[in-house]
């Protein structure tokens, strides 16, 4: 199996897209971040002396998704000509789920933009209530969809 990021020499190298179709291109991805019933009720009435922290994380998950090349080393640059985001509160779970949309028309896939997203997202969220609630615990970021491109359409 030939390694994509490794040159002849083993030496990490972008993988060249130059010859690739541009198609449209999309990913969703999602994640969770449970805390207290506290800090989710501070979230929530918007009590939160940081802010008005769901709208943030939306604002955070968007320049997430747009410097990821910038944090991952083998990511290219992408113009993104979308990036959505939706909040769905989990009162039960005393938990929010972070959905990020991302989509471009390029010659590589989004799936990384709109996972960074997600994380970006929710830690601004740990950030900004963390003073409350310090166990607050990230989980089940994962790609839930993702098409155009070589390897086709992906459902999870």
């Amino acid at each position: 199996m030939e390694l994509t990021h490794l040159d002849k020499r083993q030496n990490p190298k972008m993988v060249d897209v130059s010859l690739k179709d541009s198609t449209q291109r999309e990913a969703i991805a999602s994640g969770k971040i449970t805390m207290g019933k506290e800090a989710f009720g501070a979230i929530k009435e918007q009590r939160v002396k940081k802010g008005a922290v769901l709208q943030t994380a939306i604002i955070a998950a968007i320049m997430g998704a747009k410097r990821t090349s910038e944090l991952i080393p083998m990511c290219h640059p992408l113009f993104l000509s979308s990036v959505k985001c939706n909040i769905t509160e989990l009162e039960s779970e005393n938990a929010f789920i972070l959905e990020v949309r991302a989509k471009t028309f390029g010659q590589t896939g989004v799936e990384m933009e709109a996972l960074m997203g997600v994380n970006i997202g929710l830690l601004t969220i740990y950030d900004m209530v963390k003073a409350i609630d310090k166990t607050m615990v990230l989980s089940e970021i994962c790609l839930l969809e993702k098409s155009g491109g070589k390897s086709g359409h992906f459902v999870r």
